[in-house]
C-alpha cells in the first residue's frame, strides 16, 4: 500500500507537505491500512494510461466552462473516474469499461454545454443521474432519480428519499452506473424517487447527512416537488441513516420508514461497560444515538420495518423501548421469515400506509411540538428553536403548545434560550413557561417571533429579540471538532516548517492523512490555501482549519492569545495542566477570534479514523472540543497519538473548572 505522503503527489498541494530532509531522516510514520474503500484489483497500465489521458483532456475542457450551472452534471462523471484512478478503485475487470462509459457520458454532456445546446438529461424521465456542488468543500456530489414516464410534473409531485445500504466498494463510479441501470426497492408511480450518495459509506453522518439535505434541495430547485410531501425511507445502513436523519431533521419529512440498520452505538456493537471508551467519547454518542432524540419522532408518522430473523431487528427493538419509556408505541412491521430483506407483502402494506400519511401532507404549523436534543446542532422543530442549553450532551427537551392567536404553554429541561416563530401576532400574547407567566402587550403586525431567555432561573420574553452577542455556544457554533466539517471550510497550510523535527513529522503525516481520507472516504477535495494567502472574505465565509504551530502558521500565531489554551515553543498549557511542547500539541475547535460566527480548528480533521470504519455505528466524533496529543506514539487507525488530555469547553466556550 502506498504511503499517504506519496499519495499527495496526486493532490493540488503536493509540494506543501513533502517531508524536509531532517524529518525524512527520522523515518516515515507507518501508513494506516484503509478499511473503505478497499484496494481494487490490478489493472493493466496501458488501460489506466488511456483512461488518464482521456480524463485529463476532459478536465481541461471543464475548467473553461466551470461557471455553467449544469457543469456539476458533467463533473460527477470525471470525478468518479479520477478517484477510481487515484485510489485503485477497480474491483472487477468490467469496471474499466464502466470508466470508459462514464467519460463518454461526460464528453457528451460537456459538448451540449459547450455548444449551448438543449440538455436532454434535465427533462428526461426514467433513470436519471445528476449532481450538485457541495458548499462544504466545493466538490461535486452525484445523486440518482427515478421519474415515472407517465408522471405529470406540471404540478407539484411527492418526493421519496431512499437511503442506500452499505457498500464498501460502491464508490462514485459503481453508484452512478447502478443509478443509470437499476431501479430501487421502491418505485411509486405518482412520485419521484431520489437516491442520495451520502458521500458513499459514512452512515449518512457528518458530511453524509448534509449530502442528503443538499440533494433534496437541489432536486427541489430543479423539479416541481411538493415540499409538504417528502418521504424519508432506507434500508440497512440506509435504515440507520433514516433513524438519525429523521430524528434530527424531523420537520423536513411528511413520514419516514427505517428498515433494519442500527440506532445507537454501545448495544449494537455489543460493547461491554468495562470496555467503554473515555467519558467524553461516551457523551459524544449523544450526537447520533437515536434514543436520545426519540421524542422528536412523535411529531410525524414513523413506521419501522424488520425481517423476522434479521439480526438488525435490534435497531427497531431498541427504538421500541425508547418509545415505551416516553409512554408511546412504535409502529413496527415485521416481514415473516425474512432475513436482511423486505418481504414483498409487508413492503406493499408499508408503502400503502406511507402513501396515506404522504397524501395528508406535512402540517407546518402543528399546535403541539416536542423537541429533544443533546446538542444545538439539532435544535429546531417547526416553529420552535432552541438557542441555548444549560449544558451540552445532557437530555434537553421542550414540550410546547400554542393556542392561536394569543397563548402558548411550554415545559423545558436543560434549556436557557429558545425562540417561537409563530408568524404575525397582534394585541397581547400570554406565555406560560415552566409554570412562569409572561404577558406581552401592544404587539403590532411586525411581531413575528418571541425570544425567551432564562436568567437566574427566571424566564424573560422579548418580541423579535436577538440573543446577546457575548461568546456562547449557539446553533452551528457548539462543537465538537467534527462539527466544523458539516459546513464550508478552508484548510490553511503554513509555508514555514517547525524547528521541532518530531513535531513537523507528525504535522506532515496528519495533514496528508486528512487530505487522503477526505478524498477516499468523504469523496471530496480539500479547499486549501497557504496561511499568508488568507483574505477577509475567507474569514467571513469559512470555518478555518489551521495546521502548524504558532510560529509557523500566521493564523494560529495571531489568534493564540485569544484562545483558552496557550501554546508556545516550550509548553502547551490548559488551565493548570502543562505539557512539554517538544512532544505535545493541541487539537481544538473554537469560535474564530477574527470572526466569532465561524469556527477555528487547529491541527485536526474529522476525528473518527480507519479502525472505526469497520462498522458505520462507530463513525462518530471521537474527540470533544479540545485535546492535547502526545506524539511520542505515532498516529494509528484509532488515534492521532496518545490522548494526554481532552474535554469540552463550557457553554461560554471557556475551560471547565
Amino acid at each position: 500500500m502506498k504511503l499517504y505522503i506519496a499519495l499527495l503527489s496526486l493532490t493540488l498541494f503536493a509540494s506543501v507537505v513533502l517531508l524536509s530532509p531532517a524529518v525524512a531522516e527520522e523515518g516515515a510514520i507507518a501508513p494506516i491500512p484503509r478499511t473503505i474503500p478497499p484496494q481494487g484489483i490490478k489493472v493493466e497500465q496501458s488501460v489506466l494510461d488511456a483512461l488518464q489521458t482521456q480524463l485529463v483532456a476532459l478536465e481541461k475542457q471543464i475548467a473553461v466552462v466551470k461557471s455553467d450551472r449544469l457543469i456539476a452534471d458533467v463533473e460527477i462523471y470525471t470525478k468518479a473516474v479520477h478517484l477510481a484512478l487515484r485510489h485503485g478503485e477497480f474491483y472487477r475487470k468490467s469496471d474499466t469499461e464502466t470508466a470508459k462509459h462514464l467519460l463518454e457520458t461526460a464528453a457528451t454532456r460537456l459538448k451540449v454545454i459547450q455548444e449551448k445546446g438543449k440538455p436532454d438529461w434535465t427533462t428526461a424521465k426514467g433513470l436519471v443521474v445528476r449532481g450538485y456542488r457541495s458548499e462544504i468543500d466545493g466538490s461535486v456530489q452525484p445523486y440518482g432519480l427515478e421519474i415515472p414516464a407517465e408522471l405529470d410534473t406540471s404540478k407539484p409531485v411527492p418526493l421519496y428519499v431512499w437511503l442506500h445500504g452499505r457498500g464498501d466498494k460502491t464508490t462514485d463510479m459503481p453508484f452512478i452506473a447502478q443509478r443509470e441501470k437499476s431501479t430501487g426497492k421502491i418505485a411509486p408511480d405518482d412520485a419521484i424517487v431520489l437516491h442520495p450518495f451520502g458521500r458513499q459509506c459514512i452512515g449518512f453522518k457528518s458530511a453524509g447527512e448534509i449530502d442528503v439535505l443538499d440533494a433534496v434541495k437541489h432536486v427541489s430547485e430543479n423539479y416541481n416537488i411538493d415540499a409538504d410531501r417528502i418521504v424519508l425511507m432506507g434500508f440497512s445502513m440506509g435504515g440507520a441513516g433514516v433513524w438519525h436523519i429523521g430524528a434530527h431533521y424531523t420537520d423536513h419529512w411528511v413520514a419516514m420508514s427505517p428498515g433494519a440498520g442500527f440506532a445507537e452505538t454501545a448495544r449494537y456493537t455489543k460493547l461491554a461497560k468495562e470496555d467503554f471508551p473515555a467519558i467524553y467519547e461516551q457523551k459524544l454518542w449523544g450526537q447520533y444515538d437515536v434514543p436520545n432524540y426519540v421524542r422528536n419522532l412523535f411529531n410525524m408518522p414513523v413506521i419501522a420495518y424488520s425481517g423476522e430473523v434479521d439480526k438488525q431487528i435490534q435497531a427497531a427493538r431498541v427504538m421500541e423501548e425508547a418509545y415505551q419509556l416516553e409512554g408511546n408505541k412504535l409502529p413496527h412491521l415485521i416481514g415473516p421469515g425474512m432475513g436482511h430483506n423486505y418481504h414483498s407483502d409487508t413492503l406493499a402494506d408499508l408503502l400503502t400506509q406511507i402513501k396515506e400519511f404522504r397524501d395528508l401532507g406535512l402540517n407546518r404549523k402543528p399546535a403541539k411540538v416536542t423537541l429533544q436534543t443533546q446538542t444545538l446542532r439539532y435544535n429546531k422543530m417547526h416553529w420552535l428553536s432552541v438557542l441555548g442549553l444549560e449544558q451540552h450532551w445532557q437530555d434537553s427537551r421542550v414540550d410546547a403548545e400554542v393556542s392561536w392567536p394569543d397563548k402558548a404553554t411550554l415545559k423545558t429541561k436543560n434549556v436557557t434560550d429558545l425562540r417561537l416563530n409563530l408568524g404575525k401576532i397582534t394585541g397581547s400574547f400570554q406565555i406560560s413557561i415552566d409554570d412562569q407567566k409572561l404577558t406581552l402587550e401592544n404587539l403590532d403586525e411586525n411581531t413575528r417571533s418571541f425570544l425567551l431567555s432564562k436568567q437566574a432561573n427566571v424566564w424573560h420574553a422579548v418580541t423579535n429579540g436577538k440573543l446577546s452577542s457575548s461568546l456562547a455556544k449557539r446553533p452551528s457554533l457548539q462543537g465538537p471538532i467534527d462539527d466544523a466539517f458539516l459546513a464550508p471550510f478552508l484548510v490553511l497550510i503554513p509555508r514555514a516548517k517547525s524547528d521541532n523535527v518530531h513535531l513537523q513529522r507528525w504535522i506532515d503525516f496528519e495533514l496528508a492523512h486528512f487530505d487522503d481520507r477526505w478524498q477516499s472516504l468523504f469523496r471530496g477535495k480539500l479547499r486549501w490555501k497557504y496561511d499568508d494567502e488568507l483574505t477577509e472574505d475567507d474569514i467571513a465565509q469559512y470555518n478555518l482549519i489551521a495546521w502548524g504551530t504558532p510560529s509557523t502558521n500566521q493564523l494560529i500565531g495571531k489568534t493564540m492569545a485569544k484562545l483558552p489554551i496557550q501554546w508556545d515553543d516550550k509548553q502547551v498549557k490548559v488551565g493548570q495542566l502543562q505539557f512539554d511542547a517538544a512532544s505535545h500539541l493541541p487539537q481544538l475547535i473554537y469560535p474564530n477570534p477574527l470572526n466569532p460566527s465561524k469556527y477555528l480548528v487547529i491541527n485536526s480533521g474529522p476525528t473518527f479514523r480507519e479502525d472505526h470504519d469497520r462498522t458505520n455505528s462507530l463513525q462518530n466524533p471521537k474527540l470533544p472540543d479540545w485535546a492535547v496529543i502526545d506524539i511520542s506514539e505515532d498516529p494509528n487507525g484509532s488515534t492521532p497519538g496518545i490522548i494526554a488530555a481532552a474535554d469540552f469547553f463550557d457553554e461560554k466556550w471557556q475551560l471547565k473548572k
